[in-house]
């Protein structure tokens, strides 16, 4: 019998895997929209409690307060960030060229002559015309997707039948969220209910943290970075620092990668010292920001999660299942981490771990 049952559940699970890999663009904005609904209950729930007079605040209300402000903020964000950001791509698709030209042709030799490498030859010429090369391919594939999408009346109609279905699931998840979670409690077995309602409540304590809480250091460092090498003068300043924000969901790598990209922008444009020793403050004033206030503050030490694990989770999550991939890649990373720490607990706990070395006859 428990071997059956133990059949039934791998084929239940391969199942299940399967039908996502199946229904991956039909699901994509369910996810989105329990993203967004998970998101916005503790909001709801607090409103709910709230009471003006003698009325309490319906669960109805409150989901459509919340859903007021969520659409507010999207609006905000569409009518100021993206004009602002569809201008430095038009930028960098211009200045591109120009930058890896300077790169290979004057960063590159001096950077050589420096460090004393004259033993590396570098073919600079075919450097250059192999990276404007693929600079060129990529910039064309990019251009043909827009294109496509944008005469394909297939597409036109999945981007609008998402635009008008993610709102609406959202609204109805928020309204019936606590209702929903209860219904999926009621089905747990009686016998293993409190072990699992307590792992839930873990796995949900760790996916605010990282969800709600890593979002938020994300966002903060992107307009810290963005508004700084603003202040600066860089031209790149909103797509190297909200680059930079958004990488930060692995410790350092956004960072890195900002940092670099800083660096070598602030060089070409200003062709001088000052500006990139002011790249690095701004990038140090983050960092410092970050540590000592941003996630103590809204992340904690609930997340535990390695970088390497973030970086395979993501990675595999696309290569696995696309897109739906990539949103369902670090929650169920999170629900892993706490199972796996649950699973290492009963472990040590265990006669296995703890059944004493057998004694020799000598002994």
């Amino acid at each position: 019998m428990s071997e059956s049952r133990n059949w039934f559940v791998f084929v239940l699970v391969v199942s299940t895997c399967w039908l996502i890999y199946l229904l991956a663009p039909v699901l994509t904005p369910f996810v989105i929209s329990a993203g967004l609904a998970f998101l916005g209950d503790p909001l709801v729930d607090r409103l709910e409690r709230l009471k003006f007079f003698k009325w309490h605040i319906s669960r109805t209300v409150a989901v459509v307060i919340v859903f007021v402000l969520i659409s507010g903020g999207l609006v905000v964000v569409l009518l100021i960030f993206l004009p602002m950001l569809r201008d430095q791509v038009q930028r960098l698709v211009i200045k591109a060229p120009e930058m890896l030209e300077w790169i290979v042709e004057t960063a590159l030799p001096w950077l050589q002559a420096k460090l004393g490498l004259g033993v590396f030859e570098i073919d600079a010429q075919s450097m250059l015309e192999a990276l404007k090369a693929y600079w060129k391919e990529a910039s064309s594939a990019l251009l043909g997707v827009l294109s496509t999408v944008s005469r394909g009346g297939q597409a036109v109609v999945n981007w609008v039948m998402n635009l008008v279905l993610v709102p609406v699931v959202t609204f109805y998840l928020l309204r019936d969220w606590d209702k929903l979670v209860e219904g999926v409690r009621t089905l747990i077995p009686r016998n293993v209910e409190p072990v699992v309602s307590n792992l839930c409540l873990q796995i949900e304590d760790v996916l605010s943290a990282f969800i709600r809480g890593q979002l938020m250091v994300m966002i903060a460092l992107g307009a810290i970075y963005s508004i700084g090498l603003s202040v600066l003068g860089l031209d790149l300043a909103l797509i190297i620092g909200m680059a930079a924000g958004l990488l930060s969901v692995v410790p350092y790598l956004g960072t890195f990668v900002g940092v670099i990209a800083a660096l070598i922008a602030a060089i070409f444009q200003f062709q001088d010292l000052l500006h990139p020793i002011l790249v690095g403050v701004v990038f140090a004033v983050g960092q410092m920001l970050e540590g000592m206030v941003l996630t103590p503050k809204l992340v904690g030490d609930r997340v535990g999660l390695h970088p390497v694990a973030v970086i395979f989770a993501v990675l595999a999550g696309g290569q696995l299942f696309g897109f739906l991939g990539i949103l369902l890649a670090l929650p169920i990373a999170s629900a892993l981490n706490v199972l796996v720490g649950f699973l290492h607990q009963r472990y040590r706990q265990s006669d296995m771990y703890l059944r004493e070395p057998a004694r020799t006859r000598d002994s």
